[in-house]
């Protein structure tokens, strides 16, 4: 299930979130993973930019990205 679904250019993206914990470290740092919704489908992941040491904490960080960072997100990873 979709988190949010932004657009960028022609497509439509559902977009997850998770968290993943680095070897040897007690935070969590968040993961977003991109879903194009269109014919031809594609994904991707990539970490976010915030870390915590509480998983909820870091889903209520991550609930404060606006869709325009996301879209941000996309744009950086189809330059």
């Amino acid at each position: 299930m979709a988190w949010r679904v932004v657009a960028h250019g022609d497509t439509t993206w559902n977009v997850a979130v998770a968290a993943e914990r680095a070897p040897q470290t007690s935070s969590w740092r968040l993961v977003l993973s991109f879903r194009s919704a269109g014919p031809q489908r594609t994904s991707f992941w990539t970490p976010y930019p915030l870390v915590s040491q509480s998983k909820s904490a870091l889903f209520a960080q991550a609930e404060q990205i606006s869709n325009d960072k996301l879209t941000a997100v996309l744009a950086d990873h189809f330059r």
